[in-house]
């Protein structure tokens, strides 16, 4: 039997995630002939990374890449390929766990009486490896890890209620409903008699005689609660309605509780006012998974509410928690403004509640974890040695132009892909990593001396950017050879058999129009499914961290990851990790490297023939770089910046100019190409997300963070999931992928 080809377009995670699992068996080659297609010089997509030769071969990234301790297809994926490429014990990143650290502090900044306060959260390290974990929770199991947090900013309150002299009881039921309730709650948790002390006889009593007071010692409710979820865990009982009518009417009073003993403190005691806000969202989210039948109809049923609008439609403090430092945080995180304008934050509730409930609650090891080199060799350098050591090829410098399709009306298929050749190599196969300290690494730029001589020439001397969409490299090449770039054409049934379309949702409209024009959901997908632009800087610092002045080092020593800032840039993460996988010179190399980004402000994106259209927004980012510092960064790095100030100095800089000239050996970029911007989860979209094979083409797979998957957001995770559901429709594996039922309806 002929063997089936398959080729990819893009290199991104999801059509990298495809190639590795399609790859699994070890008589792969038997079915398929795999031929990956990618633009300019390397692999990675939005998460790419590249090593400078002239700066120390330093680190140069998209922006901010960290993997959460809840991405379980991730670590589970990754893992797989460290342990089947066996990297010999000597080699830098030898294994997944040299790759990855677990990192457990997270800064929040909080803009009280318009200045700035930091909160600082150490997250609690879960004992576990995350690609052991689960992503499938049934809605009792969410309900106790929620509550099991909800338990502690609850008991915390409660000691700070002790030291004010606050009340400590919840009122009891009044109607003879909510009497019916309690005595639904009682009756469950009766069988709790194991350890009878005088506080559950004094809880038994208020309920069963005067029910003044429901209790008197909240820790005894929280515990009998425990109990509940406990029960409810196990029997999965969703038929009985009473069950969560019961938690909504505790939930109810809780609220009621910390409303009535702490409201009047929010303004003037952090301490409570971020115990408060904690609890407060708990609650919310609990109220909210009841209240609106999450368990009966799924989260997708709440997608039509941005998620700060949900949160306030069940009882969360307008003033204190709906737009607090952790709800910020989380829109940060997922760059949700439309348009990249902070005054425009749009997520789905129900795509919001589960990723935060997942990444707070599913999380083993760190709630997140930092990778020890850049994303690229991290991530995808790995990945490329397997799939070459695999035997699956690779054809770089092949610019996608367009997708064709069959013109038969009773059949739908893609007959043809256009690609543009933008380099002629001097030998056939491209070598695109680097040495960089004993580590496979991915370059900043293409390997010039394996380019024609000629064309290298012209594309230094221009300065070209292959991987850019507003890339000038066509018209200086017709100028300078009288020709237009050549193009290869890619033909169904000699070529190729199936296509899986790795690249992201915004290049539809330029690469699949004509698809487009024959699909009416994928069309619908383009239009609905959108994707922001990202602004990304980093700085390598001749200053420690200690020395700009950051006062908020934990016990741990861990360097903070920072969100919920001032716009432009709402995110500050110090990675130091990353200096001894660098190589700079004996003497001038950096003592603190500084990692930021945020959304970019960009509604209308001009076409390809605009080549001027990146420099510019580069310069955009510059600005905003440098107003950023000068500025907003005084209240974290008050040792090198006062308002309207910044020490210059601090930035190593291997010209040695003085003052602010010095920024220009720092880097910066904007990720405004369409296969360069993160996709959103805007209000009402997730509906229009496909699986991977629901377009009309029967041999046409689609990949990526923004096609129907169990988390339907712009993330490393979602791009995994993806890729195994691409490779699965193709040849069945892997046959389970966890989480990818998240928005659907609980089964007992």
């Amino acid at each position: 039997m002929a063997k089936e080809k398959i080729v990819i377009l893009g290199g991104g995670v999801s059509a990298m995630t495809a190639a590795v699992y399609l790859t699994d068996d070890e008589n792969w080659q038997d079915k398929y002939d795999i031929t990956v297609y990618q633009q300019g010089w390397r692999i990675g997509g939005k998460g790419a990374s590249g090593r400078n030769p002239y700066l120390g071969q330093r680190i140069e990234e998209h922006g901010l890449h960290v993997w959460f301790g809840a991405y379980v297809n991730s670590f589970k994926t990754i893992q797989a390929v460290y342990e089947k490429l066996g990297r010999p014990d000597s080699m830098p990143l030898a294994t997944w766990q040299e790759a990855f650290k677990p990192h457990s502090y997270v800064v929040l900044q909080e803009l009280i009486d318009n200045e700035w306060q930091t909160w600082p959260v150490d997250f609690p390290e879960i004992p576990g490896n995350p690609a052991d974990g689960t992503l499938d929770l049934h809605f009792w199991e969410i309900a106790r890890l929620l509550y099991f947090w909800l338990k502690k900013f609850i008991s915390d309150l409660e000691h700070k209620a002790d030291s004010l002299n606050k009340k400590r009881d919840i009122h009891a039921p009044e109607s003879d409903e909510e009497q019916s309730v309690f005595a639904h709650f009682i009756d469950e948790v009766k069988e709790k008699v194991d350890d009878i002390k005088e506080e559950w006889q004094e809880f038994k009593e208020d309920a069963e005689h005067s029910l003044e007071h429901f209790s008197k010692h909240i820790q005894v409710t929280l515990s009998e609660l425990s109990y509940f979820f406990d029960k409810r865990v196990s029997d999965k009982n969703l038929s009985n309605h009473k069950h969560p009518t019961a938690i909504q009417w505790l939930v109810r009073r809780f609220k009621r509780w910390i409303n009535e003993e702490f409201e009047d403190l929010l303004e003037d005691n952090s301490d409570i006012r971020r115990l408060y806000i904690c609890a407060d969202l708990a609650l919310a989210m609990m109220e909210g998974l009841i209240e609106d039948k999450v368990f009966e109809r799924g989260f997708g049923a709440i997608n039509n509410l941005d998620f700060r609008a949900w949160l306030l439609k069940h009882g969360a403090n307008a003033k204190f928690s709906v737009n607090s430092a952790p709800v910020r945080g989380f829109y940060d995180l997922v760059f949700a403004y439309e348009n990249g304008d902070f005054n425009k934050p749009n997520i789905e509730a129900g795509v919001a509640a589960l990723a935060m409930l997942r990444l707070s609650l599913c999380y083993h090891g760190g709630v997140m974890w930092k990778m020890q080199a850049g994303m690229g060799d991290t991530i995808f350098s790995p990945i490329y040695e397997l799939l070459i050591k695999r035997g699956v090829k690779f054809n770089y410098f092949h610019q996608v132009s367009e997708l064709t399709p069959n013109k038969d009306e009773d059949s739908h298929y893609v007959e043809s892909i256009r690609l543009t050749q933008q380099v002629n190599l001097k030998t056939g196969d491209y070598k695109p990593l680097v040495d960089v300290k004993g580590l496979p690494c991915w370059p900043s730029f293409p390997l010039y001396d394996q380019i024609d001589d000629e064309q290298a020439a012209l594309l230094k001397l221009h300065n070209i950017n292959l991987e850019s969409f507003y890339s000038d490299w066509p018209n200086v090449y017709q100028n300078h050879f009288g020709e237009a770039l050549p193009e290869i054409t890619l033909e169904q049934g000699v070529d190729f058999d199936k296509v899986i379309y790795g690249i992201s949702v915004a290049s539809l409209p330029h690469l699949c129009n004509k698809l487009l024009r024959k699909d009416t959901a994928l069309k619908l997908t383009a239009e609905k499914v959108q994707a922001v632009a990202t602004q990304a800087f980093q700085l390598w610092l001749d200053k420690t961290l200690d020395e700009t002045g950051w006062a908020f080092t934990p016990a741990s020593g861990e360097q903070p990851i920072l969100s919920g800032f001032s716009e432009p840039f709402d995110t500050w993460a110090s990675m130091d990790q990353l200096i001894n996988k660098e190589d700079w010179q004996q003497g001038i190399e950096p003592k603190n490297v500084a990692y930021f980004c945020s959304a970019f402000t960009q509604e209308i994106y001009p076409d390809e023939s605009h080549t001027h259209f990146q420099q510019e927004c580069n310069n955009r980012v510059k600005n905003n770089s440098i107003f950023k510092l000068k500025h907003q960064m005084h209240p974290l790095w008050p040792n090198i910046a006062t308002q309207g100030e910044f020490d210059w100095q601090a930035l190593m800089d291997t010209t040695n100019v003085e003052g602010e000239a010095r920024f220009n050996s720092q880097y910066w970029r904007a990720n405004v190409d369409p296969s360069e911007r993160y996709v959103m989860s805007v209000v009402n979209s997730s509906q229009y997300r496909l699986p991977t094979d629901g377009t009309v083409f029967d041999n046409f797979y689609i990949t990526g963070d923004w096609i129907k998957t169990g988390v339907n957001a712009g993330c490393v995770e979602a791009a995994t999931m993806s890729g195994m559901a691409t490779s699965r429709a193709i040849c069945g594996y892997p046959e389970k992928i966890s989480g990818e039922s998240g928005f659907d309806p609980d089964e007992e």
